[in-house]
């Protein structure tokens, strides 16, 4: 017997059988009904943004490229460095190593490198640093190399704290707010081995000897008072519980896809990684704004960018021109010197209102990016730059994102040899 011969032989005529069954008053149940209704989406804006929030991973593509680009960022650094290591963060440092502990000693930073005083483990620490930074840039194995890639960038960057620029603080930010992030989802290594199949044991047996590595780092004494529980400063805990935490997750997040890939327990482990990850590209995206905002504030206050000539100092000076000549033509042009200092005020002054407005937020972003160039190539500062260029792409729209990424794709078609 089909439904419509039930419906139009029931005494409440051709109306939909759950309409014909009497309701419990105040139920809004059929009498009987042990089932409970189909559920429905959120009608309410505050529905759907609290379902957005944790049911996906919002700005996978931003992430994605934020990931690359600090991972390139600090891969550039590294290798442009490679010859003057030694003297920027080693043994030939004019900070020496007995200064730096006494300074650790006093703000608590958190780095590695004198855990052993030998050239040896420096050595080990900076190549470690460069294949972190190239695992990142590629997405491979990001769960891990994320992590491996703030330790070298809080080691190398805390062993000497007078070295760094605002580039070098904002990779130092981003670092450790990319751990946080599900930036591997797309563009990476670790989408394409998903989309490959199930994956092989490379990644257990990888989990396992960080693990081991850090037992034997915390427990065997060799990390001093670097790797504690707890801390005098707020949140008053220390890195031990991060590293154990997210190792932990790490292991309980394989089982489980293994077990019971299908179970609530994955399911509530998968939305919180979420709401982390939403949570932490919110927290991308206000301090880019906030280092914009007071950088923009700042300068209004400056006597040097009220009156139009705070661009002509740097342009004289020999540590900000790479480029003599071009300096020298840049700076003898007074208007244009003008212009460009009250620009850049207006520019990042403006910049956290003009995210209300998508087309507006979209040509300052294109005229930054372009600024920050400038200042790579004019003043010689290209980490600085590029990492703020790398930030910048956080605030891109996901279009514009999956049209670079097509034509790129497209280039690299063209340009790959036929097959046989």
């Amino acid at each position: 017997m089909n439904e419509a011969t039930v419906r139009a032989g029931h005494p409440y005529g051709t109306v939909p059988p759950e309409e014909a069954v009497p309701r419990q008053g105040g139920t809004g149940r059929p009498v009987g009904s042990g089932a409970a209704p189909p559920a429905r989406g959120p009608r309410t804006p505050l529905g759907r943004a609290a379902e957005a929030f944790t049911g996906r991973a919002l700005g996978r593509h931003q992430a994605a490229v934020v990931r690359i680009g600090f991972g390139l960022v600090w891969l550039a650094h590294l290798l442009r460095e490679w010859p003057h290591r030694r003297v920027l963060y080693g043994d030939r440092s004019p900070w020496s190593a007995e200064l730096a502990e006494r300074l650790l000693a006093d703000n608590g930073a958190f780095t590695v490198l004198p855990w052993s005083g030998g050239r040896l483990w420096f050595e080990l620490v900076y190549h470690l640093a460069v294949l972190a930074a190239l695992a990142v840039l590629l997405g491979w194995r990001t769960r891990a190399s994320t992590v491996l890639f703030l330790v070298t960038v809080l080691s190398l960057q805390n062993r000497d704290v007078f070295l760094g620029d605002g580039g070098d603080n904002v990779v130092h930010l981003m670092a450790v707010y990319l751990v946080f992030t599900r930036c591997a989802e797309v563009w990476s290594l670790d989408a394409r081995r998903r989309r490959a199949g199930p994956a092989g044991p490379a990644g257990v047996v990888l989990w396992a000897v960080l693990g081991a590595a850090l037992a034997a780092c915390q427990f065997g004494g060799f990390a001093g008072d670097s790797l504690t529980w707890t801390d005098r400063a707020f949140p008053y805990l220390g890195w031990s519980p991060l590293f154990w935490g997210l190792w932990t997750v790490a292991g309980l997040w394989w089982t489980l896809g293994r077990l019971r890939p299908d179970g609530e327990p994955r399911a509530v482990l998968d939305a919180l990684a979420n709401m982390v990850h939403n949570c932490a590209m919110l927290v991308i995206a206000v301090e880019v704004v906030l280092i914009y905002a007071t950088a923009g504030w700042y300068k209004v206050q400056g006597s040097r960018w009220q009156d139009g000539t705070a661009l002509y100092y740097p342009l004289h000076l020999d540590y900000f021109t790479p480029w003599p000549g071009l300096s020298a033509l840049v700076g003898s042009a007074l208007l244009p010197v003008f212009l460009i200092s009250y620009g850049t005020v207006v520019l990042q002054v403006a910049f956290p209102f003009t995210l209300l407005n998508r087309r507006v937020k979209n040509v300052l972003l294109a005229v930054m990016v372009l600024e920050h160039v400038g200042i790579a190539v004019v003043l010689g500062l290209p980490v600085f730059s590029l990492a703020m260029i790398a930030a910048d792409t956080v605030f891109l729209p996901t279009g514009a994102l999956l049209w670079a990424a097509a034509r790129l794709s497209r280039i690299r078609r063209r340009s790959a040899p036929p097959g046989p």
